[in-house]
């Protein structure tokens, strides 16, 4: 019977299981909050609000129970940076010897992805998300460590600060499930047994809007920070102020656009992967809900704030 469910269990495929539960709690809470939110109970309210729009007024008791301060965001980098880093490890592993990934590599992702997973993404496609993901966690560790300045006494509900790191977990193992190498399907058939790039301009076009995104998430953080801070760096406020500059003219939170831009990247790169369809449709709903909510805290707390602005995409939305 156990080994039964234990087969049963290798079946499901956990990471599109965890992916789905996101999306639809977003879905549900955001859209509750965009539709009745004065109607919804304050527990409701204050688990989904944190940051500048966290909620106003007299919070639930047993939900502060629950809160971490927002800082502790930072963690997760942590987290993120090592976990896409051993998988950059296993990945140029394969690739350059040009052989299977460890067989306790693949009984993980049998475990995680199901043990039906097939071959959908070549070499240089995983090697390209791989390399960007992991770029992108590293400059996230940077900033969040050594730029971004956190408000004390600021909170955020503890499945928030969990999600993070679920995040970056699955998406690591979603972007190995299918990749050569890591799957049942068969060793890794590539000449002389070694990788070999294979470059195609969709894939440079795809790197080259990456980096667009990835700089100026960069310099979108880098003036939020430095709202805080004196012409010599030095923290001289916490109060969330007014941002200008750069995309800042033209939409509220660009960091958040620019996050959806890189993860509309890594799905072109690896669109035969259907998991990486959960993953992009999470981060779109995840950040066009908190960049809705900032968009709205900047219009009720700044009233000369600008009319061109959009809540997250250009002269869009």
């Amino acid at each position: 019977m156990v080994f039964t469910a234990w087969l049963d269990l290798r079946s499901i495929n956990l990471i599109n299981f965890l992916f789905v539960n996101l999306i639809v709690t977003i879905v549900v809470l955001g859209g509750l909050l965009a539709t009745i939110e004065k109607h919804l109970p304050i527990a409701i309210r204050q688990t989904f609000r944190y940051g500048k729009h966290a909620l106003k007024g007299t919070p639930d008791r047993l939900v502060s129970l629950l809160e971490v301060p927002k800082a502790w965001f930072k963690h997760f980098y942590i987290f993120a940076g090592l976990w896409s880093a051993a998988g950059s490890y296993f990945m140029l592993q394969a690739y350059v010897t040009g052989r299977p990934a460890p067989d306790y590599v693949i009984h993980f992702l049998d475990t995680m992805a199901t043990n039906r997973r097939t071959v959908r993404t070549t070499p240089t496609e995983t090697m390209v998300a791989m390399t960007l993901i992991t770029m992108q966690c590293f400059r996230r560790f940077y900033e969040t460590w050594f730029v971004q300045v956190f408000s004390r006494g600021l909170k955020i509900n503890l499945s928030a600060y969990l999600v993070g790191y679920i995040h970056y977990f699955a998406t690591i193992v979603a972007i190995l499930s299918q990749a050569e190498g890591f799957t049942r399907a068969g060793p890794i058939t590539l000449p002389t047994d070694r990788y070999r790039f294979e470059p195609s301009a969709p894939l440079a076009l795809a790197i080259g809007v990456f980096f667009h995104a990835w700089l100026h998430q960069y310099r979108a953080n880098m003036i939020l920070a430095n709202l805080r801070k004196d012409k010599t760096g030095k923290i001289v406020s916490q109060k969330h102020c007014l941002p200008t500059g750069d995309y800042f003219e033209v939409v509220s939170s660009p960091h958040m656009f620019f996050e959806i831009v890189m993860y509309v990247v890594l799905f072109a790169v690896l669109h035969r992967n259907p998991t990486m369809v959960y993953v992009l449709l999470w981060v779109i709903l995840n950040q066009v809900m908190n960049a809705w909510l900032t968009h709205q805290w900047y219009r009720e707390n700044f009233p000369n704030y600008p009319t061109t602005r959009r809540a997250v995409i250009p002269y869009v939305f």
